[in-house]
Formats: C-alpha cells, sequence, structure tokens
C-alpha cells in the first residue's frame, strides 16, 4: 500500500501569483467540490462552474481536472464546459477539443473485481462499491464498523491480482487502482502538449492520489499545493479547505484581469 513522504509542513501560498503562465491542475472531489456521503450525490454548483470557465479562458485552455472518477462522471458534472478531462487517474481523458482517449485494459481481472465487491457491498449494508473501469472503490464512509472487512477483502484481492493494480487508501475509502493509474503520468503528460507545454504547472489535491502528482510538480519547479492538514506530504504548499480552494482561485482570476 502506498504511504505518503514526509517532507515536513507545507507553506500557505501567497495571496496573489503570476498567475497568467501557469498550467493549472485540479483534482475535483475535496478540492474543488466538498466530499459527499455518496459519490452520486456530488454537483458542481454555479460558482464552480463559473469559475473553471473563467479560468479555463484566462489560461488560455492550460486548465485541466484530474480525478479518480471515469472520464464519463467528469464529463456529465462539467458539461457543458470545454475542459481538459482526465478520469481514472488519468487512464481516461478527454483533450478541450472533446476527442477521447483510453489505456488498453485487460478484461478479466476487471470482471472479477467488480463482481467480488458487488457481492461483498451487498452483505455489508452501508458500504458503497464505485466501479471506474480503471480503478475499484470500496467507501466505508456510511458503514465504519465494516472498515476492518473492507481492508481484509480489499488485501486479498489485491495480493490476488497486484501485477496489475496497487491497493491505495484515501477518505474511507480503499481503492484497487490499475497500474495506467497515476496522476503524475497524467501531468507529464499534458506538459508535454500545449497548451499545457512551457507553462509552470501547478496541482491542488486533497488526497493521497494526488501524491502521485506532487513530485512531477516540483521537478519542473511548479506549486504542488495539498488541501487540508497533512504533515505527511510531498505538497510544498497548503489551502486548508474547499472555501480556501475556491477563494483563492477566485483572487488569481480578479487579479488577472486588472
Amino acid at each position: 500500500m502506498n504511504t505518503e513522504t514526509d517532507i515536513g509542513m507545507q507553506t500557505p501560498l501567497p495571496s496573489v501569483l503570476a498567475f497568467s503562465n501557469i498550467a493549472l491542475f485540479l483534482d475535483f472531489d475535496g478540492t474543488l467540490v466538498s466530499i459527499a456521503s455518496h459519490p452520486d450525490a456530488v454537483t458542481l454548483p454555479p460558482r464552480q462552474r463559473r469559475l473553471l470557465s473563467t479560468l479555463q479562458t484566462r489560461l488560455k485552455g492550460a486548465l485541466a481536472i484530474i480525478s479518480g472518477r471515469r472520464l464519463a462522471d467528469m464529463e456529465r458534472l462539467t458539461a457543458p464546459l470545454p475542459l481538459t478531462l482526465m478520469g481514472c487517474h488519468g487512464a481516461q481523458w478527454r483533450d478541450s477539443d472533446g476527442t477521447r482517449h483510453a489505456e488498453r485494459l485487460e478484461s478479466e481481472a476487471t470482471v472479477h473485481l467488480g463482481a467480488a465487491l458487488t457481492e461483498f457491498s451487498q452483505r455489508h449494508p452501508g458500504t458503497v462499491f464505485e466501479d471506474k473501469t480503471y480503478a475499484f472503490a470500496l467507501h466505508y464512509r456510511q458503514a465504519p464498523q465494516y472498515e476492518r472487512a473492507c481492508r481484509d477483502t480489499m488485501t486479498r484481492l489485491w495480493q490476488a491480482h497486484r501485477d496489475a493494480y496497487q491497493l491505495t487508501e484515501g477518505k474511507c475509502l480503499l481503492e484497487l487502482r490499475h497500474h495506467a493509474c497515476h496522476k503524475g503520468r497524467a501531468v507529464q503528460r499534458l506538459l508535454d502538449t500545449p497548451p499545457f507545454r512551457l507553462r509552470t504547472p501547478m496541482f491542488i489535491g486533497d488526497d493521497r492520489t494526488d501524491e502521485d502528482a506532487f513530485p512531477v510538480v516540483n521537478a519542473h519547479g511548479g506549486f504542488s499545493v495539498r488541501v487540508g492538514e497533512a504533515a505527511q506530504s510531498q505538497a510544498t504548499y497548503r489551502l486548508d479547505s474547499v472555501e480556501e480552494v475556491l477563494s483563492w482561485l477566485e483572487r488569481q482570476t480578479r487579479s488577472m484581469s486588472r
């Protein structure tokens, strides 16, 4: 199971940056919107929708959302905004012009994992199984009494499929992620192409899966930002909450309009 690297406490972001040359990468749940009790309960409020539209224009398209959700879910949540979207931690992605891409996937393992976790969730009321195509998440936020059972089951499945999947932990969830799912590689892929190329990267994220992206951003001399408390993180900066993320980004858009 992945762990974070302790590099000390992060420092608050400067109030205003020279933002016009930034390539901005944003996580979704816990960064742009608050985490809900069930993934399907999440929507993209008007405030965030306006902010993303403004950022897309001001950054000349150098804005991407990189999420653990499936690409189809991200397209539904952000429609009709013409954003660059990366789903399944980067295994699926859509360019801002609508062109879609996806890593190849072996179907036998996905069928086995999906069936096993569907059965587990049915036998443990309150747990939520989320099939993300390239990743399989088991949520226990609404059933903390089953945390140990979730851990035991996910560990057993990981041991059976560890050649293709890694086991990671998030906020009240465990996830088996295909090796194609890696936010660091997703960021690097975008930085190699316009309109992101030759810009200073910034990644804002709140969870352990976002830690994969922070070293890539740091290596490019960019801004890696962890949302919330995290004594162990490779991020160099922090913002304390979703509200602070939104307020900080709105401040940058006002500064760029002057």
